[in-house]
Formats: structure tokens, sequence, C-alpha cells
């Protein structure tokens, strides 16, 4: 099992920036892909970012609609893997879950999933 716990959520204002962290615990942290996901109210979840396992050098990969503001890191030392997000949107408002399993960009490649924390941008 791996649990997962994100923080960093809140209240921002339009153009402004939030770091997103989503510690883990449980088993070998550096043997999972880890993603970002989102959700508003009445959506789908919707991917937005994947980082590959430790040893595969880190290899990224973002959904459109988030790449060049958004950018996902992982710190091995910490078991942690971050979200930077910038020139954030009103649009952007979601519940923001991280997620770890294999390498993709769909929901179905996650195995396991962190709580949430809600991001909210007002305009």
């Amino acid at each position: 099992q791996v649990q997962l716990v994100e923080s960093g959520g809140g209240l921002v204002q339009a153009w402004g920036s939030l770091r997103l962290s989503c510690a883990t615990s449980g088993r070998t942290f550096i043997g999972y892909a880890m993603a970002w996901f989102r959700q508003a109210p009445v959506n789908e979840r919707e991917f937005l970012a994947a980082i590959t396992v430790s040893w595969s050098s880190g290899r990224t990969y973002y959904a459109d609609s988030v790449k060049g503001r958004f950018t996902v890191s992982r710190d091995n030392a910490e078991n942690t893997v971050y979200l930077q997000m910038h020139s954030l949107k009103p649009e952007d408002t979601a519940d923001y879950y991280c997620a770890a399993g294999r390498f993709g960009a769909g929901p179905e490649f996650y195995d396991y999933w962190g709580q949430g924390t809600q991001v909210t941008v007002s305009s």
C-alpha cells in the first residue's frame, strides 16, 4: 500500500501561483510513477501531469491545458511529489489529486490516490 497526502491548496487570485505537495508513505516511493489530476464539480477527473519512476530520469508529461504553466517534480529523498502552478486561471478551480502507479495519462494507470486538496482561483 502507498498512502498519499496532498497539501498546499487554497484561494489564489487569477495569474497567481501555488505549489501543491503530495507526501507519500508505505511502499517504496521510487518504484512508482506519480501524477496529478483534478476534478471540478460535474466534471470527470482530468489528467494534468505525470513523472516517471525515479530511475527513468524523471521524464514528465503534461496535458495541453497546463503545459507551460504547471511543472511536476519529485524529491525521492523526501518521498514527495510537487505540482508548481503558475498563471492560474479561474477555470483551474478544482480539487487536485495526486496518484501513484504506472506512467500514463489516464486514471486507469494509477492504483493509489490521495484525498485531494482544493484550489480556488478568483477572478
